[in-house]
């Protein structure tokens, strides 16, 4: 009998805009949060370029960019709004880190 798959994990979406500073500086955090505690594979990364998806932007409701979202079993778990550093980030991401 071959062995169950494992769950899915969890996508974290970062909604950004390429030529945002702000965008890039919340990207390093999300890079420093997931190394901090070996979270490499807890999250599935999916990056969105708002202007080349805006569908996407507007049926998760991105209103300010960055947005990151955590998608869990095909629901919008949380919504980060242009976190402010990495304590933040990882404050609001607890329940998924290790």
């Amino acid at each position: 009998m071959p062995a169950p798959e494992p769950p899915p994990r969890p996508q974290l979406v970062f909604f950004y805009s390429p030529s945002s500073g702000r965008c890039r500086r919340v990207e390093g955090f999300i890079a420093q949060v997931l190394q901090r505690r070996q979270n490499h594979d807890t999250f599935e990364v999916v990056r969105v370029a708002v202007e080349q998806r805006p569908d996407l932007a507007e049926k998760f409701r991105v209103e300010q960019l960055p947005t990151i979202c955590v998608v869990e079993d095909r629901q919008l778990r949380r919504t980060v709004v242009a976190p402010r550093g990495c304590r933040e980030l990882e404050q609001e991401l607890e329940p998924w880190l290790r």
